[in-house]
């Protein structure tokens, strides 16, 4: 009876025992730090606390703590988030650097001219708030949140979430709990000189990590029973490895969160510390080693890990597939913030015609095409999702109040020397899409640039041009021979030829099918171009003038351009097709007729892998009409330049070394990036240039002009950086071709 009695009690026991142990059920929370690049080690850590089979049941994070925890929050597994961040080109993404395909055709222009951009309101120089608007993470956020783009409610995401933030005005921390998370988060993230400051109900917020980085108290506040927390902050460093005004900011903002460490990582239950003291806040190069080093430390903790998931209920997470999805239906678009920008200029920015399906890839060009503007602080989005798996897109846009800025440049080649550029933009100057520059540019050769635009996005925008290009150099005799007077026969080699161009036009130009630049106009030229170095004018001077009249033209134009970069480009496609009647001549050339000048150049580029790339390119040109008249003619040879007229380079032969009236030339380049940036290239260039070449059957007869390159190039801040060494079999000679800065 005894035994029955005992045998009795120990079965009540273990069943009590076993229901108190299946009613347990302890509720987890996680608490990420920001830390910059440091923060990928979240992910690492998030892998083994996955493997361990935790339940996380809150989570809150500050900066990049938040981006990595709103995307747990939201759905995906740590294993996707690797996948996801292995992808990502952190560089350009926090830069925001913007495809050169993204830009409009203007843009494209714009942004390869100038080195630094600076406000000059009131004709006083200011510097941005931040390097970067964070314009290509908010939309790279915006794509991996938009299955959850419908939840206000942070709390209602499939984990609970909040983020920290900093309000600038009063230093005071805001948790971010409510709203459109990819906007939240961004805010969290919006490091102090790095990024601009993100506004948010009428507050200004800057990165969380500023007042709390590591929010261990509200999470426990939120009723959790484990705390685990992954701390990725940065130690102080030393004075050695204090090598920029950056690490110092990073340094001063330290002092008070290490301080504060200690006091939180005794409040937390599970405390994982990576050994990431080798990289920096910076260091998103050694994303990969960053992962691993939070793994590594999960790991240590394992066993503490395995004895929390054995005290919940087990529980399965449904991954998210969303960010595998390239395109969405945009139903309709609301536009909210634009005072002096209308409608028709934002959409034509974004290049967006609703209703359609528009891929994310094109969706994001149009959106990096508005930021170029540099018209919009902020460009705030978000996707609604309809009930028939459709969008509708509201833009809340706040404009920048800045109208003027300053713009420098500096550039060196062999047919201008060198020259330095001042630049003044103004826009809203008449209208509130209009944008005037004006370009002054000192140096070897005095130059200037003025461009009035008046941009209307998808309609015909319309624009007003004035130029004055000048350079000094010295030719061949034989260069000039077709201008000579027949008295003169001089018994030199070369002549100083200085060259003087004045042009203004005005032109229309509109997107067609949204890739071709189509533009037409009129143009009024003055040439001048003379010698000092032979003959005596009619007023006595020492010096001969070949050309100095006015010319008038209609002409029309015909664009596309996808190549990934202007100067080195891998992938794409060129073509500028144009077409000029001159129509009247007043000046010296008495004799003129109505002539006309056609050409047209084509380029691909193709990419045999990640280094290594080809670009094959075929041009032409011919006149019709008017044989009395050559100062419009093709002069070929140097490199490095920005052509105008009829000016065009030619590897092998110094600058203005080939003329005549009709030209062809093809080039192949392969190009091979050593490493960042950094270019060694071959090229080949085969040319005839000639008088009636198509008419007398001289373009197909053979190869008249050759010439080989090796060069060295390097994409600096400045612009491209190259040097070439080039050879011609026909004049059995070598010529270097040196180009620094952007070409203008």
């Amino acid at each position: 009876m005894k035994n029955l009695i005992y045998i009795l009690t120990l079965l009540l026991v273990t069943s009590a025992f076993s229901q108190n142990k299946e009613q347990e059920d302890l509720k987890v929370g996680l608490v990420l730090s920001g830390g910059g690049a440091k923060g990928l080690a979240h992910i690492g850590a998030l892998k083994v606390i996955e493997e361990a089979g935790i339940r996380v049941d809150y989570i809150g994070g500050t900066s990049m703590g938040a981006i990595i925890g709103a995307l747990y929050a939201s759905g995906y597994s740590a294993k996707q988030l690797d996948s996801i961040f292995n992808q990502v080109e952190f560089n350009s993404l926090i830069q925001d650097d913007i495809p050169r395909s993204s830009k409009t055709f203007y843009e494209k222009d714009e942004s390869e001219k100038y080195a630094i951009s600076l406000p000059f309101d009131d004709f006083k120089v200011g510097f941005p708030s931040g390097l970067s608007k964070g314009q290509n993470v908010y939309n790279l956020l915006s794509k991996l949140t938009l299955h959850v783009s419908d939840i206000e409610d942070f709390s209602k995401l499939p984990i609970p979430f909040f983020c920290v933030a900093t309000d600038v005005e009063t230093g005071k921390e805001v948790i971010l709990d409510k709203g459109y998370l990819p906007r939240a988060i961004t805010a969290s993230g919006a490091l102090p000189s790095l990024f601009s400051p993100v506004v948010i109900n009428d507050t200004v917020l800057v990165d969380g990590g500023v007042v709390n980085n590591y929010p261990v108290d509200e999470v426990r506040n939120k009723g959790v029973d484990v705390v685990i927390g992954v701390d990725v902050q940065d130690s102080l460093k030393t004075r050695k490895k204090l090598k920029s005004a950056f690490d110092v900011l990073v340094q001063i903002n330290n002092y008070r969160t290490i301080e504060d460490m200690a006091k939180k990582s005794k409040r937390t239950d599970i405390y994982i510390n990576p050994d990431i003291k080798d990289f920096s806040v910076v260091s998103f190069n050694e994303g990969k080693k960053i992962i691993e080093a939070g793994e590594e430390e999960a790991n240590e903790l394992r066993n503490r890990l395995d004895s929390v998931a054995a005290r919940q209920k087990r529980h399965k997470r449904k991954e998210v597939d969303f960010f595998r999805k390239d395109a969405i239906f945009i139903q309709s678009v609301a536009i909210n913030g634009n005072e002096n920008y209308t409608r028709a200029y934002v959409l034509g920015k974004l290049k967006l015609k609703v209703p359609s399906k528009v891929t994310y890839e094109r969706f994001n060009e149009g959106v990096n095409n508005l930021s170029a503007t540099g018209n919009f602080q902020d460009i705030n989005y978000r996707l609604e999702k309809n009930e028939e798996n459709t969008y509708d897109l509201v833009f809340n846009l706040r404009e920048n109040d800045s109208k003027m800025l300053m713009r420098l440049g500096a550039h060196y080649d062999d047919l201008y020397g060198t020259a330095a550029l001042m630049n003044v933009t103004r826009k809203r100057l008449f209208t509130n899409n209009d944008i005037a520059a004006f370009d002054f540019i000192v140096g070897d050769n005095l130059r200037y640039n003025f461009n009035y635009y008046i941009d209307k996005g998808f309609y015909w925008s319309i624009g007003f041009n004035s130029r004055y290009h000048f350079f000094d150099k010295d030719v061949d005799i034989e260069f000039l021979s077709p201008e000579l007077p027949p008295d003169q026969n001089p018994q030199l080699n070369k002549l100083e030829l200085k060259y003087g161009d004045f042009t203004n036009t005005i032109y229309l130009e509109t997107l067609f099918r949204r890739t071709f630049l189509l533009g037409a106009g009129i143009e009024q030229k003055w040439l001048r171009y003379l010698s000092e170095t032979i003959g005596i004018d009619e007023d006595g001077v020492p010096r001969t003038v070949f050309e100095n009249t006015n010319y008038v033209s209609t002409y029309g134009y015909l664009r596309y351009d996808t190549f990934d970069n202007s100067f080195f480009p891998k992938n794409g496609v060129f073509f500028d097709g144009d077409f000029h009647l001159y129509l009247f001549a007043e000046g010296d050339n008495e004799n003129f007729k109505n002539f006309s000048i056609a050409q047209a150049k084509v380029g691909y580029a193709h990419s045999f892998s990640t280094k290594f790339s080809a670009v094959i390119s075929t041009e032409g040109g011919f006149k019709i009409g008017d044989k009395n008249t050559h100062s419009l003619d093709f002069f070929l040879g140097g490199y490095g330049y920005k052509p105008i007229n009829n000016i065009k380079p030619f590897y092998g032969y110094e600058g203005l070394s080939l003329r005549g009236d009709t030209y062809l030339k093809s080039t192949l380049t392969f190009d091979y990036e050593i490493f960042r940036k950094n270019h060694i290239n071959i090229a080949a260039n085969i040319a005839n240039v000639g008088d009636d070449l198509f008419t007398q059957g001289k373009w197909i007869d053979g190869i008249d002009y050759s010439g080989f390159a090796l060069g060295y190039g390097m994409e600096t801040f400045l612009g491209p950086l190259e040097v070439k060494w080039a050879f011609s079999p026909e004049r059995d000679e070598s010529e270097w071709h040196i180009s620094a800065g952007f070409r203008f």
